[in-house]
């Protein structure tokens, strides 16, 4: 049974992902592959909403469990899934120093509370291990969450919000973060991790390519490239990875 979304404003609001394994998904796993081995590890999905990734990561290991905070929205990846939990990002249900891989893809933008989130995500991590954080990147030139006018959500993209100062930003789209690089980092700056890589990526135009092919090729072609330079912190989302310290303490969120 297919679990149906309530509202437009409530899939906002979850960040309910996408429901289709594109090129753009197989692209960011294959970034993912470049600084992560997956091979047989144990690896925790932080916000896995239907299970899209998990499954993808089982081409490499069996340990793969994932988390969510929208019941519904596990139950159907239960369907197909093993080891999966109704859990918030602030509040982990595993031990510490329990994985290797912790991956966070276009979700701490959406939690209650990003430090804690962050801090649980290097709890449960194991000394060496690697986190994986995809979220929005403020300088992206259009805000894709939707935003709120009037006391109505509008779906889809809309240009320039983030480039707003906070006060007017927050209004329009107070159901998403956006992260500046500077920002996104200091989330972890007390934290027992280093900083392994941070970039930007730019869409993977999946839509586009299926209506338009070759404007969608020439965008992806052009997008790419400009990752190889300074302006990829134009890109639609952060990609970083962090180590945690093979020497350090656990990390604990505050009460």
């Amino acid at each position: 049974m297919t679990t149906k979304i309530r509202t437009a404003a409530e899939a906002a609001r979850f960040g309910h992902p996408s429901y289709v394994w594109q090129a753009g998904q197989e692209r960011r796993l294959q970034l993912v592959r470049q600084w992560v081995n997956l091979e047989n590890a144990h690896v925790l999905v932080d916000g896995c909403g239907i299970g899209m990734y998990m499954r993808a990561f089982h081409r490499f290991t069996p340990h793969v469990y994932g988390i969510d905070i929208d019941p519904p929205i596990v139950q159907q990846a239960a369907q197909a899934l093993p080891l999966l939990s109704v859990a918030a990002g602030e509040h982990l249900p595993f031990p510490d120093d329990s994985f290797d891989f912790v991956f966070s893809h276009e979700v701490i933008e959406h939690v209650q509370n990003d430090r804690w989130t962050a801090a649980e995500m290097v709890r449960v991590l194991r000394p060496g291990g690697r986190i994986v954080i995809f979220c929005p990147n403020r300088l992206y030139p259009f805000e894709t969450h939707g935003h709120f006018w009037r006391g109505k959500y509008h779906f889809g993209n809309t240009p320039l919000i983030n480039w707003l100062p906070n006060p007017l930003r927050n209004r329009l789209a107070p159901h998403v973060r956006v992260y500046t690089a500077s920002g996104l980092r200091r989330l972890f700056a007390d934290l027992p991790v280093r900083v392994l890589h941070h970039a930007q990526v730019f869409p993977g135009y999946d839509k586009v390519v299926a209506r338009r092919p070759r404007l969608g090729r020439w965008l992806r072609q052009t997008t790419y490239f400009l990752e190889r330079t300074p302006l990829r912190c134009f890109g639609i989302s952060h990609f970083l990875v962090l180590e945690k310290n093979p020497a350090g303490p656990a990390a604990h969120h505050r009460e």
